[in-house]
């Protein structure tokens, strides 16, 4: 009878214990709740409404749209799919880089302010080299809202977790204030499952066989944070009338250590007139990367010859590619190890290029080149350019050449700055190999060179703080120490052409000896000294800004400029 008695009594306590226990929160859950990482204010008012109307007015409204009149109709009911996951991955942009989007936009009383925050995706000016624009907010967090705020490298470095440095984890901390790390696909998990059902769905319209194996292998992507199979599906996509990137894809915004990547989309229509103009190119890759001007210890990976070069019209951006500067082109995908077996897809964005040359370019090229080589500043050069810039990702280094992993776990949050000063550089190169080989014409190349020279005045007004931006100014600075370039009095620059080849030569060089070293040190080094704006190179970009000429362009876009509703 005690027994009986004693049993009902621990039945009674182990019941009640249950019914006092906090339920279990869900990784999604705990995401929900996470305050991100601005002060908690009852307003966010601008900490100067005059400068906020100032720096709204350097952008050129641009309305992204494509003749879509060639796709058939099911192509037309996968677009509206497309441009709701584009949604989601705007959304969570915004979580990863800031917190709760209406919490913080919400609280914003005045429209241009808050239009000011949407384009930078915060209260950071991003083409002012993240300088804070809200009264009240402090600089922006390195690792924006990938890491705790008060996170040390330190601690970072001492928490033992294989999956920490992983492009597809958070870190958090627990309730005893210890780190752990979070998969994406757990953290966002409605919203990554609405995403995956939307692309599955998608995928069961699409006629293209490659579209619809990239669509479903895509949507499982998303669930599993496992983007190589994927990344795969992607480059075999040839005939496709519709291209879609998704994902997180660029770790540009972890400026802690550049481990992590955010999310972004493109929705594209392919130009079939221009593609047709850019399929050569692919084929010479591998010739262009034995030919890189280095020892063959720096040049020894081989790029996959299965790559493709297009041109599309983009009718949607979102998430990170649409904070700040916009981007004209894409390489990808970055996984090394895709690139080495199956090569890269460069998408060149026509449409998005073609605004940024007339609005931007050209007017800044007649306040800033010479009136003599002005006639060398054009569209086909520029687009040029921005194509071997992407074509310039694909070659080179992937990994080092003294065990110390690859390029980008090597460099860590230098990666990115020097990654692009390649492409810049070895594009220039890549040009120039092809008027080498009879490709092009003499003109052609000087046009490529003025075009691309007159291009890091228009880069160079983005800032210093991104990873472009740190690109252009240790471009300029370079150029300028081995006298590519005079300056008269009124302002006008002139190139010397020969001058600039052996630059542009030596500066491969520079740059793919640190990048095949894993030279850390000597990247954070160089970065540093030369990957900002010197007094010189202020004055003219002082000059362009006190102009009309607008620094970048933001999109009037949506299924209804598009054409679809």
């Amino acid at each position: 009878m005690k027994r009986l008695i004693f049993a009902g009594t621990s039945m009674v306590i182990l019941f009640l214990a249950a019914c006092t226990t906090k339920p279990v929160m869900t990784e999604d859950q705990k995401e929900k709740s996470h305050p991100g990482i601005l002060p908690q204010l009852e307003t966010y008012q601008p900490s100067s409404q005059a400068r906020v109307d100032a720096r709204l007015a350097i952008y050129a409204p641009v309305d992204l749209k494509a003749d879509i009149s060639h796709l058939s109709d099911k192509e037309k009911q996968i677009l509206p799919l497309l441009f709701d996951v584009a949604q989601i991955m705007d959304e969570l942009y915004w979580q990863q880089t800031l917190g709760n989007r209406e919490a913080f936009l919400g609280k914003i009383p005045d429209q241009n302010t808050r239009t000011f925050a949407e384009i930078n995706y915060g209260p950071w000016d991003r083409l002012d080299d993240n300088r804070s624009f809200i009264e009240g907010v402090g600089e922006k967090p390195a690792g924006a809202n990938f890491y705790p705020l008060d996170m040390t490298k330190e601690e970072f470095e001492a928490f033992n977790d294989s999956t920490k440095t992983s492009l597809y984890t958070l870190i958090r901390r627990n309730e005893d204030g210890t780190l752990r790390s979070v998969w994406y696909h757990e953290a966002y998990a409605e919203k990554i499952t609405q995403a995956a059902d939307l692309l599955e769905r998608a995928a069961a319209l699409a006629e293209d066989e490659g579209l619809r194996n990239y669509l479903s292998h895509r949507a499982k992507a998303l669930l599993t944070d496992d983007y190589q199979q994927s990344d795969f599906r992607w480059l075999e996509m040839k005939n496709s009338n519709i291209d879609f990137v998704v994902g997180p894809i660029e770790n540009y915004e972890d400026g802690l250590f550049g481990y992590k990547a955010a999310y972004e989309s493109f929705i594209l229509i392919r130009d079939n007139e221009w593609s047709q103009r850019l399929a050569r190119y692919a084929a010479m890759l591998p010739g262009l990367q034995k030919g890189l001007p280095v020892e063959d210890a720096y040049k020894q990976d081989t790029p996959g010859t299965d790559a493709d070069l297009n041109a599309y019209d983009v009718i949607f951006y979102a998430g990170d590619c649409n904070s700040g500067s916009k981007t004209i082109a894409i390489n990808l995908p970055n996984d090394e190890q895709v690139q080495l077996q199956a090569g890269s897809r460069k998408l060149q964005l026509k449409n998005a290029m073609r605004a940024k040359f007339d609005k931007i370019l050209v007017p800044i090229a007649q306040m800033i080149i010479d009136p003599e080589q002005q006639k060398y500043v054009t569209f086909d050069a520029f687009f040029s350019n921005t194509m071997f810039h992407e074509v310039a990702h694909g070659l080179g280094i992937k990994n080092t050449i003294n065990g110390k992993g690859t390029v980008r776990s090597a460099l860590k949050e230098q990666y990115s700055a020097l990654e692009e000063g390649k492409a810049d550089i070895m594009g220039l190169y890549l040009v120039t190999k092809l008027y080498e080989m009879g490709e092009i014409t003499e003109d052609a190349l000087k046009e490529n060179y003025i075009t691309f020279f007159a291009g890091i005045f228009r880069s160079s007004r983005f800032g210093a703080a991104s990873a472009h931006g740190k690109a252009n100014m240790m471009r300029f600075n370079y150029f300028e120490e081995k006298g590519v370039f005079t300056r008269s009095d009124q302002g006008y620059y002139t190139v010397d052409f020969e001058k600039m080849k052996a630059a542009m030569i030596s500066s491969v060089q520079d740059i793919m000896h640190v990048q095949g070293d894993g030279n850390y040190d000597l990247a954070r080094q160089w970065i540093a000294e030369k990957g900002v704006i010197m007094p010189g190179l202020q004055a003219d970009l002082d000059r362009l800004n006190g102009s009309s000429i607008p620094v970048d362009i933001v999109f009037n876009q949506g299924k209804a400029v598009a054409g679809l509703e």
